[in-house]
C-alpha cells in the first residue's frame, strides 16, 4: 500500500499542513492501492511565499543560467523516462504507447523551450523605444489527470525560461505521477522555491491559488467551466491567465482522401488518450455519398482495437480514470440512443473480461446530426461520432458549429485544398493527413476553448510581460 504523504515546498519534501486524506485507487481493478495526504490554504500560502521570495533572485538570472537549468531538468527527466511512463499507466491507465509518446514529448518540448531561449529577444527596440520583456512574477499552475505531467513540463519549462517562479497544483488523482516529476525537479537543482508542488482539491488548494495576491498569473488546463471560474476569479486580482479548456474537435476527411488509409487514422486520432483528450478528434465528418464506405471501414477497424490492460503495448483503448469517469461515458451512450443516433459499433456496458476495472466498449455512432449533444458536448472517452456531409461547405459549417475551437483534422490527397480548408477552421491547431505535434508551434483554443498559448515563442510571451522606456 502506497503512501504519499509529502508535498514538495521551498525546495524541500514536507509533510503537509492539511490533514485529509484520499484514497488511490486503480482504474484497472477499483481497489485501493495506496492513500495520499493532501495540502490546504496553508500549504498554497507557504508555496506562494516561498515562490516570491525565490522570485527576486530568480528572475534576475541569465538567459545562460536559465539553459543550464532546463538541460540539467532534461537530463534528469530522461533518466527517469521509464518510470515516469510506468506511472502514467498504473496511475491513471494511460495506454503505454500513449504515456511513453507523452513522456517523449516531455523531453521534446524541454529541448524546443532551450532553442527558443538561445535566441529569444528580451530587450528590443519598437520604434523609438527601448521594450523590456521581463517575468511576469509566481505563476499558479493548476493541471488536470490526463497527461498530467506532460503539462507540468510544458508550463514549468517555459515558466523558468521566462525568470518566473510557479505553485503548482496538480489534480488529486495524479498523485504518484507528480511525486515523480517533483523529484525530477528537485534532482535538476533548481534554487529554493523556484518550483513548489501542492497536492490538493481545487476547492482547496485551486482556489486559494486563484485569489492569492501574490500569484500574478494562472495558466490552467482542464475543462472550460473550471476555466470560467478560475478568470472570474482571477480577475479579482488582474492576474494574467493562460486558459487551454476543452474541446469537440472536427475531423474532416473530404472526398479525395483514401478512406482505407484515413478512417483507421481517424479513429485514433478519436481514441488518444483512450478519448480522454481535449484534442480527440470525436466528430468525423465525411462525405454524404461515402458514408457507407465510411461506415464499413470504421467498424472494420473497431473489431481490430484491442480495450484491454493499459500496460500492454498493441493496446489502444485503456480504462477511464475512474467510476464517475466511466458513468458518464455510459450515460452518454445512453443520451446518443435516446437521440436517434445509429449505434455503429459498441454501446453500453463493459467489455466482456474486463468487468473489474473502469473500461468503455470503443464505441461509433453513425448518422449522427451535428446539434445533437453527442456532437455538441465533451464526451471524454472513446466515443466517436460520424457526421455525414453534402459538400466542402457544409463541412466547413458543421465543424464551426460549435461553441469550442481547440483543434481539428482534415484529410486529403490535395494539400493546397487541405490548407485552405485549414484557414476557414475555427481551431487553435489543425493537423493535416494525420496525427502531429510540434513544441515549438502554439497551442490553445479558439472561442470556448481557452485563452492565450502554450509552446515555443508564443508560450513563452504569456509568461512575460513587456515595459516600454520612451526617451
Amino acid at each position: 500500500m502506497k503512501a504519499i504523504n509529502k508535498i514538495y515546498v521551498n525546495g524541500e519534501f514536507v509533510t503537509p499542513n492539511g490533514t485529509e486524506v484520499l484514497d488511490i485507487i486503480s482504474p484497472v481493478t477499483n481497489q485501493k492501492t495506496g492513500e495520499v495526504t493532501l495540502g490546504d490554504e496553508v500549504d498554497t500560502r507557504n508555496a506562494v511565499t516561498a515562490a516570491k521570495e525565490a522570485f527576486k533572485t530568480f528572475s534576475k538570472t541569465t538567459r545562460e543560467e536559465r539553459i543550464a537549468y532546463l538541460e540539467k531538468l532534461r537530463s534528469v527527466v530522461s533518466s527517469r523516462a521509464k518510470d515516469l511512463t510506468d506511472i502514467m499507466v498504473e496511475e491513471y491507465g494511460g495506454t503505454f504507447q500513449f504515456s511513453a509518446m507523452v513522456t517523449q514529448n516531455m523531453l521534446n518540448d524541454i529541448s524546443a523551450m532551450i532553442d527558443i531561449l538561445k535566441d529569444f529577444d528580451f530587450e528590443q527596440t519598437v520604434g523609438s523605444s527601448k521594450v523590456y520583456l521581463q517575468p511576469v512574477g509566481v505563476v499558479g499552475i493548476i493541471i488536470p489527470w490526463n497527461m498530467s505531467n506532460g503539462f507540468i513540463v510544458t508550463k514549468l519549462s517555459t515558466a523558468i525560461a521566462a525568470g518566473c517562479t510557479a505553485v503548482v497544483k496538480p489534480s488529486e488523482m495524479s498523485v504518484q505521477q507528480t511525486q515523480v516529476i517533483a523529484e525530477c525537479f528537485h534532482n535538476a537543482g533548481l534554487p529554493k522555491g523556484v518550483i513548489n508542488f501542492v497536492n490538493g482539491l481545487g476547492d482547496v488548494v485551486g482556489a486559494e491559488i486563484t485569489r492569492n495576491p501574490d500569484i500574478s498569473k494562472i495558466a490552467f488546463t482542464g475543462s472550460t467551466t473550471v476555466g470560467k471560474i478560475i478568470a472570474k476569479g482571477a480577475v479579482d486580482s488582474m492576474k494574467r491567465v493562460t486558459l487551454e479548456l476543452g474541446g469537440k474537435s472536427p475531423n474532416i476527411i473530404l472526398d479525395d482522401a483514401n478512406l482505407k488509409e484515413t478512417v483507421p487514422t481517424a479513429i485514433f486520432a478519436a481514441y488518444l488518450n483512450s478519448g480522454q483528450a481535449c484534442a480527440a478528434g470525436t466528430r468525423l465528418l465525411v462525405p454524404e455519398s461515402k458514408l457507407e464506405e465510411v461506415n464499413e471501414i470504421a467498424k472494420a477497424t473497431v473489431q481490430n482495437i484491442k480495450v484491454g490492460d493499459p500496460k500492454d503495448a498493441d493496446t489502444v483503448v485503456g480504462p477511464m480514470v475512474s467510476k464517475k469517469q466511466y458513468e458518464r461515458v455510459e450515460n452518454y451512450i445512453r443520451i446518443g440512443l435516446q437521440e436517434g443516433a445509429t449505434l455503429l459499433i459498441g454501446g453500453e456496458g463493459k467489455p466482456h473480461g474486463l468487468e473489474d476495472g473502469n473500461f468503455v466498449k470503443a464505441t461509433i455512432f453513425t448518422n449522427v446530426k451535428n446539434n445533437m449533444r453527442i456532437a455538441q458536448e465533451e464526451i471524454f472517452g472513446p466515443v466517436l461520432c460520424i457526421i455525414p456531409y453534402k459538400n466542402d461547405d457544409d463541412a466547413m459549417a458543421i465543424a464551426n458549429d460549435t461553441t469550442y475551437g481547440l483543434h481539428a483534422y482534415i484529410f486529403s490527397a490535395d494539400k493546397e485544398r487541405a490548407y485552405r480548408m485549414a484557414s476557414q477552421l475555427d481551431a487553435g491547431r489543425v493537423c493535416i493527413n494525420g496525427l502531429s505535434h510540434d513544441s515549438k508551434a502554439p497551442f490553445g483554443g479558439f472561442k470556448q476553448s481557452g485563452i492565450g498559448r502554450e509552446y515555443g515563442v508564443f508560450g513563452l510571451e504569456e509568461y512575460l510581460e513587456p515595459k516600454a522606456i520612451l526617451g
